[in-house]
């Protein structure tokens, strides 16, 4: 099956090089009418141009697409909300928000200024935040969207001197899980892609002849999939140098333990049973674990 994306109207947002100029482009390519936004910033986040976006825009309408640039921060919200009628205005809806923008603040966390945390936090988190809840309203009206989260491997697994960003990239997949559940009844599908890929996000961390091998490009598949009317939901994919892979927060089987004085000392003692991973499930929602711990007990109280 091509996945193809006629009709449908896209935002990519931070779309004004790497990662995001690459999904921008695919998108197009495919069929999709797209608005290119991007600051136009550093990779710190300092500092602000339109050019990024109008390039983007302006080499897909070189290829004979349709494209639109935005230079909005998506940490205002009113810019946001600009930014998605400036696609309404000019195409009559939108299909598709990926949020893809982003910044670098890294630092060990014993070094880290808690502004940079701060600032951080709200360029991802708060940024798909601001586009998905300016998008919500024409997706439910239309009962059909399909909203695509960046996570990272940052926020599924941790890595030295990105407390700031593991933190928000993490928090993008606990967004996702809700606005999952929420849009399911208005054909809303809500997603995470962990990439793996060279940008000048990346730029100097890794030897060159590796960086070769992690293209922007061999990430945008998993995009797309995503992106698409066939498209799952609740599901976080990884990507990077043409291998896919999908993570799951999972629940382990646990024990029973009761409330007795000495269960602190029980689990200290028996933590090993309680973190084997055989038998682990995926919660259909956060009261899954609830659910799941209420049956343990349960099962006691019938077994005495």
């Amino acid at each position: 099956m091509e996945l193809n994306f006629k009709g449908r109207v896209a935002i990519v947002t931070g779309a004004g090089g790497g990662l995001g100029r690459q999904h921008a482009l695919a998108l197009a390519a495919r069929g999709a009418k797209v608005l290119v936004n991007d600051l136009g910033g550093a990779v710190d986040g300092s500092g602000a141009t339109g050019g990024a976006a109008q390039a983007v825009a302006d080499e897909i309408c070189a290829a004979g697409g349709q494209a639109l640039a935005n230079g909005a921060s998506v940490t205002d919200f009113a810019a946001v909300q600009a930014m998605v009628q400036q696609a309404v205005d000019a195409w009559g809806r939108v299909d598709i928000l990926v949020n893809n923008a982003g910044i670098l603040r890294d630092k060990s966390f014993a070094k880290m200024d808690m502004a940079d945390f701060a600032l951080v936090v709200q360029v991802h988190l708060m940024g798909a935040a601001h586009c998905s809840k300016a998008v919500w309203p024409l997706m439910q009206a239309q009962n059909y969207g399909r909203i695509v989260m960046t996570t990272s491997s940052t926020g599924l697994y941790g890595n030295f001197g990105q407390a700031n960003y593991g933190a928000a990239k993490l928090a993008q997949v606990g967004l996702m899980q809700t606005l999952a559940i929420e849009g399911a009844k208005h054909g809303i599908h809500v997603n995470a892609l962990a990439p793996t890929a060279a940008t000048r996000m990346t730029a100097g961390l890794m030897p060159e002849e590796v960086l070769a091998r992690l293209a922007p490009e061999a990430v945008v598949p998993a995009m797309l999939v995503l992106a698409h009317e066939s498209a799952p939901t609740r599901t976080i994919v990884c990507a990077g140098a043409g291998s896919f892979e999908a993570a799951h927060i999972t629940l382990t089987q646990g024990l029973y333990l009761g409330r007795g004085d000495d269960v602190p000392e029980q689990l200290a003692a028996r933590l090993a049973e309680v973190c084997e991973r055989t038998g682990e499930q995926v919660p259909r929602n956060g009261s899954g674990q609830g659910l799941h711990e209420l049956r343990l007990a349960e099962s006691a109280a019938a077994a005495v």
